[in-house]
């Protein structure tokens, strides 16, 4: 659910609410096993083009499993950040669902700006999942529009959407039906699904469920099979938004294996971590039951959300993630550890791109120690797509190579302490071509040699604040020289607040003093490593950071 000028969470869920201690018995309303499974139409099999689905599977042409793993972002609201997709694509994922507007809710997204949208995911490398916003929350929300009209501004874009098979997924609606009688959602979702087959589109198409798509009513998980079968091509996928219904394991594996089970396919079209006031959804588990079932996911959002809670980089700076946007892309299950990228686009780069990327911005120097010292820049652009970065030292006229990095972040070890050093950063693309130098940062390291040991420092920022709360972030970085596996971190609150919520570790609090224990992928820490916890929490007018820190008793550097 989006509010109507942005990205962040709506809140008409008194429905939601009011079932959601009833969601393990009801999602078991129309479960489809196995024996409801039917085999794809002999004439779709045939006639497959480009993405298509097989046996339940997302397949590209060649019969290649395509396994999305990428993000939201929210274009058309923020239409000037056009480089977004090539941000998105360096932190290495391969998909990005893009929000459009029909016209009937906000400003309509024409045939050449679209067509603009396909180009730029196609020159970063990114498959595109087109989808209509209008329609979020029909039924309920009188602000939304139909999938009727949906469907018809998608046929206004054919010309530009036609021979994009291979890259484009039409995503029809936006969670198109809100709590209000959401067994309506059924009728239009399959009239809206044949009228595009009825205009030629072979695209595959993907369909949002009701309970603005958390679907806690099971409606779209007791008529999947109908809506599936409606469509002669066969070449439909399921979509469904896990938010804070999804709370528990079961409730998330339950649904999710409903629909492997039927050989039906089905993605995790949009999904939070972050707690809010419904309730804290379980996205450890999401992310591994996707990885298991090779189901695809897409994180909600890249930036922009009025409660940047749900922002992955803050105010659209891929150097600035936030402790969402680090569980999304370096945490377990996450993208930069599964994701593949779609073989239309080849092996090795375009032999005949002989264009190089722009130069990277000027590095800056954070965390340094003695022995080590992280660097992020900004990113460079490039007519086809950034493949990674290499960092050096400069010294005079001459270069070393120290790193590289597929993210516009790398950390640095093996420096001497107290000791000049200068870095600079070079993007090259696929095809090798290398980019002109970046500025050079210099960093001089610490005096003291590294502790023996555990050492410690610790970061702490307020990311975001509303009157009687908070959201805070916290940075453990392991200065030692040794990796840290387990720990427990505790500090205490100046002004009386309380942790709500915790991603990243479990808190417990007694007045102002505050104990938390990792999560299972933040337990470890690599030497000159970190990891980030993220939280909400309540507070009075004051809201003061912490000034001391220990880390499994050992006193922690504040940074």
């Amino acid at each position: 659910m989006r509010s109507a000028t942005s990205t962040a969470r709506q809140s008409p869920l008194t429905l939601l609410l009011k079932g959601v201690a009833a969601l393990l018995g009801v999602v078991l309303l129309g479960a489809l096993g196995p024996a409801a499974a039917q085999a794809r139409p002999a004439q779709a099999e045939a006639a497959a083009t480009g993405l298509h689905i097989s046996d339940g599977r997302l397949l590209e042409a060649n019969g290649n499993d395509f396994v999305m793993r990428g993000v939201n972002h929210a274009h058309t609201w923020y239409p000037g950040e056009t480089q977004s997709l090539a941000d998105i694509k360096a932190f290495g994922a391969n998909t990005v669902r893009v929000v459009l507007s029909d016209g009937h809710r906000w400003t309509r997204n024409g045939p050449d700006e679209v067509a603009g949208i396909v180009d730029d995911c196609k020159t970063n490398r990114l498959i595109c999942v087109l989808e209509v916003h209008d329609t979020t929350g029909y039924g309920e929300d009188a602000a939304a529009g139909t999938l009727d009209h949906a469907a018809d501004y998608w046929i206004s874009l054919k010309d530009v959407l036609a021979g994009e098979e291979d890259y484009v997924i039409i995503n029809i609606g936006n969670e198109p039906w809100g709590n209000t009688d959401p067994a309506g959602w059924t009728a239009p979702t399959t009239a809206a699904v044949q009228k595009l087959r009825g205009a030629g589109f072979a695209h595959t198409i993907m369909v949002d469920a009701p309970n603005w798509g958390q679907d806690w009513q099971g409606v779209m998980r007791a008529n999947a099979r109908t809506v599936y079968d409606a469509d002669t091509t066969g070449n439909l996928i399921f979509s469904i938004h896990m938010y804070s219904v999804y709370s528990t394991a079961q409730a998330i594996t339950d649904y999710l294996n409903a629909f492997v089970d039927a050989g039906l396919p089905i993605l995790i079209g949009e999904f939070g971590g972050p707690a809010d006031q419904w309730g804290d959804p379980d996205e450890d588990t999401m992310m591994a039951t996707a990885e298991a079932l090779d189901l695809g996911y897409l994180a909600w959002s890249w930036s922009g959300n009025t409660d940047p809670i749900l922002d992955l980089a803050i105010d659209f700076d891929p150097s600035r993630l936030s402790s969402w946007g680090e569980r999304i892309f370096h945490g377990a299950d996450g993208i930069a550890q599964t994701s593949q990228e779609a073989t239309v686009f080849g092996d090795g780069g375009d032999p005949d791109d002989t264009e190089a990327p722009t130069a990277p911005g000027t590095p800056t120097a954070s965390a340094v120690t003695a022995t080590s010292a992280t660097l992020t820049w900004p990113a460079a652009t490039d007519n086809v797509a950034i493949a990674g970065y290499d960092v050096v030292r400069v010294s005079g006229g001459a270069e070393t190579a120290v790193a590289s990095s597929t993210t516009t972040a790398v950390t640095v070890t093996g420096l001497t302490a107290d000791t000049a050093y200068a870095f600079a950063v070079y993007a090259r693309d696929a095809a090798g071509n290398r980019s002109a130098r970046s500025g050079t940062v210099s960093v001089t390291t610490d005096e003291s040699g590294p502790t023996p040991g555990v050492g410690c420092s610790v970061g702490y920022r307020v990311v975001g604040e509303w009157p009687g709360g908070f959201q805070g972030e916290i940075t453990i970085r392991n200065t030692g020289t040794t990796a840290i596996n387990g720990w427990n971190l505790a500090f205490a609150f100046a002004n009386g607040q309380t942790i709500s919520n915790m991603w990243g570790g479990t808190p417990t609090q007694s007045g102002s003093s505050v104990s938390v224990a990792p999560a299972g992928y933040t337990a470890s820490i690599a030497a000159n490593g970190s990891v980030t916890l993220g939280f909400t929490g309540t507070r009075s007018t004051a809201n003061a950071a912490p000034t001391a820190f220990t880390l499994s008793g050992n006193t922690c550097k504040t940074a």
